[in-house]
């Protein structure tokens, strides 16, 4: 998505970042900057599963509505922003009264409590704080694995998580480096295996510290 699509005035900044972008740094930064900074992308079951299971929701409501009284609606595909903070998105749910706002971040697999999808659920409600007038006491999940919705409070701790994030991210973007390769269980379901070859960038590094000059006498470790 492109901010100069919609961003208001049409300025799209070299600053602003999209919300996914703080997920993907949180779940592993090295998958952050292939995607985000080398446009690496790659599908794999999970992520085909995703894109089934946002279907419904990633289709924008034809105009955000003015409920009345104590009515709530939905609305679906709604993009966000805050200028404060530099970031850019689309909630797939917002659940609009009269009084308040909560979007509602669809996941295909289990809610993890304090886990990635916190952070972009949370940088969506800070947007639509920056954005209405309404109250957004809070976000949610919506977990696909069990058909229920998971609430994520926008606390002090989760607010400077959000910013940490964006921050690192907006650093790996600057100095075009990419992160070393965790090489761990996440790596598993991470459709970018093939691309960041995460044994592979071990392997080298063991190479490179076979090569390296030992003190006189030490030639074993």
């Amino acid at each position: 998505m492109n901010p100069s699509d919609w961003w208001p005035g049409g300025d799209a900044h070299a600053g602003r970042l999209p919300i996914s972008a703080l997920e993907h740094h949180a779940y592993c930064p090295r998958q952050a900057a292939l995607i985000h900074l080398d446009n690496v992308f790659a599908d794999n079951i999970e992520t085909m599963r995703g894109n089934v299971a946002h279907a419904h929701v990633h289709e924008p409501s034809p105009a955000v509505p003015t409920p009345q009284g104590n009515r709530i609606r939905q609305v679906t595909g709604l993009q966000v922003w805050s200028d404060r903070l530099g970031l850019y998105g689309v909630c797939d749910v917002v659940e609009i009264s009269s009084t308040s706002a909560i979007p509602i971040e669809h996941k295909v697999g289990p809610y993890v409590p304090g886990g990635p999808a916190d952070l972009q659920a949370g940088a969506q409600a800070l947007c639509l704080r920056d954005m209405l007038t309404l109250d957004v006491p809070y976000a949610e999940v919506f977990s696909h694995t069990d058909r229920r919705r998971h609430r994520v409070d926008l606390t002090d701790t989760l607010a400077t998580r959000i910013i940490t994030a964006a921050e690192r991210m907006r650093d790996i973007l600057t100095t075009a480096a990419l992160p070393e390769a965790v090489a761990d269980r996440r790596c598993r379901r991470c459709s970018l295996h093939h691309d960041c070859l995460p044994e592979l960038a071990n392997a080298a590094a063991g190479t490179h510290d076979l090569f390296t000059p030992r003190p006189a006498g030490h030639w074993h470790g």
